[in-house]
């Protein structure tokens, strides 16, 4: 009997834990996994946080060892790209022209960070998006080899945020740029906006709002950025984090259903047989918030890998997943718990005599749909278990910072 083959494209957190999911669920067939990086798959959140700011090697943030690939037999081909896929032969072709046959064909092609066509952003000198350990390495000698060390990040999100506080601690004097009128604008509250706009300032980065940078101009390897308000700002180093751009080519080329990423049903399956999606590129249906999302998070991305695995084993595993988050700036952690998108109501909640401790609950009606955890591990875990049960809580007692943060106390009774 001919040996069942699994190719999956894309060996960051999808596709490397698709791949040893699948031999937990007894997938005894051939697993073959490529990508274009080619370095050991690795963990990505560290790179804007601790990998920029640490002299560790990469190798030292593998989610795999090498050993565990050939224990595990599974083919790893890095620092190859996938060309094309043919869906009547049931193939792939790579950029060295070699061909690989499948029977089940996994995409994991996560997303590319948006580069936005801003005049002379091509000529710009030291201007990088933060993506993968190579555009680390390449911002960390940057930043060894300009005197002055003067970075501006364009973009306020989460990405734009931590990087800003890692090049701070490399000693860079750092500028962040913002289109909109708040940071985080698109993905949370103006509690968290302000708490972070005043977190940055406290430690000497200046973040400017509603600036459209619509020039870029470079001389003798100085930039100057230049916004639609009249301001300019000089940089030595530029770093570029306004989003990311899903990686649908492949799937695009072959008929498969686009929306806002790579549509998958509950089972990750795309609408053509025997092709799944998971990871950052899917677009994919939450029971728990009634609609379609796409997540770009390592927590939907194994999520995503062991709903697939078992799919491809042969069970009906439903994808019903509570999104997390978290984000490290400074001395601040934050832990992030469902979909706030939506909220009607808020609540804020400071822990006495904490120091920098409070949390924010997102409520539609009574329903809560979210939590803001900040250096508050314990409102974090209470919070993703009212979300899964669905819990009422009592809105008075959360908002009363003299009755202890405990599950039974926020109970109505």
């Amino acid at each position: 009997m001919k040996e069942k083959i699994c190719v999956i494209i894309g060996a960051s957190h999808a596709g490397v834990n698709l791949a040893f999911s699948l031999r937990k669920e007894g997938w005894e067939g051939n697993i073959q996994l490529f990508d274009s990086d080619p370095v050991l798959p690795y963990h990505r959140p560290p790179l804007s946080k601790a990998y920029l700011t640490s002299d560790d090697p990469i190798e030292s943030n593998a989610l795999k060892a090498i050993e565990s690939y050939k224990k595990e037999n599974i083919d790893l081909h890095l620092g190859i790209k996938v060309t094309s896929i043919n869906r009547d032969k049931k193939s792939i072709t790579l950029s060295n022209d070699d061909e690989f046959l499948y029977d089940k064909l996994v995409i994991a092609t996560g997303a590319s960070p948006i580069i936005p066509p801003i005049p002379g952003i091509d000529t710009a000198k030291n201007l990088f998006a933060l993506r993968t350990a190579e555009d680390v390495l390449n911002i960390k000698k940057a930043i060894l080899n300009t005197s002055s060390k003067r970075a501006v990040v364009i973009g306020a999100g989460y990405i734009g945020l931590e990087t800003a506080a890692s090049l701070k601690k490399l000693g860079a004097s750092v500028i962040i740029l913002e289109r909109e009128e708040r940071i985080l604008q698109r993905v949370t509250s103006p509690v968290m906006s302000d708490f972070f706009q005043d977190i940055h300032a406290k430690n000497d980065v200046d973040i400017f709002t509603s600036k459209n940078v619509i020039e870029i101009e470079t001389n003798d390897k100085i930039n100057t950025i230049k916004c639609s308000d009249g301001t300019s700002y000089t940089a030595d180093l530029i770093i570029v984090g306004v989003g990311v751009r899903v990686n649908k080519q492949l799937a695009e080329s072959i008929g498969i259903e686009i929306k806002n990423g790579i549509t998958v049903s509950e089972t990750t399956a795309t609408n053509i047989e025997d092709i799944y999606a998971i990871g950052d590129c899917s677009f994919h249906f939450n029971p728990r918030y009634n609609r379609f999302i796409r997540l770009e998070s390592v927590q939907n991305a194994v999520d995503q890998a062991k709903v697939c695995a078992a799919a491809i084993s042969g069970k009906s595993p439903i994808y019903d997943s509570i999104p997390w988050f978290w984000s490290d700036q400074y001395d601040i952690k934050l832990q992030m718990v469902g979909l706030s998108e939506g909220y009607d109501d808020i609540i804020v909640r400071h822990e006495e005599g904490e120091g920098i401790k409070f949390s924010v609950w997102y409520f539609k009606g009574n329903e809560l749909l979210a939590v803001d955890a900040v250096n508050n591990a314990k409102a974090y875990v209470i919070g993703t278990k009212f979300i899964k049960k669905s819990t009422i809580i009592d809105k008075t007692k959360l908002k009363d910072p003299k009755e202890a943060l405990k599950p039974v106390n926020l109970l109505i009774k």
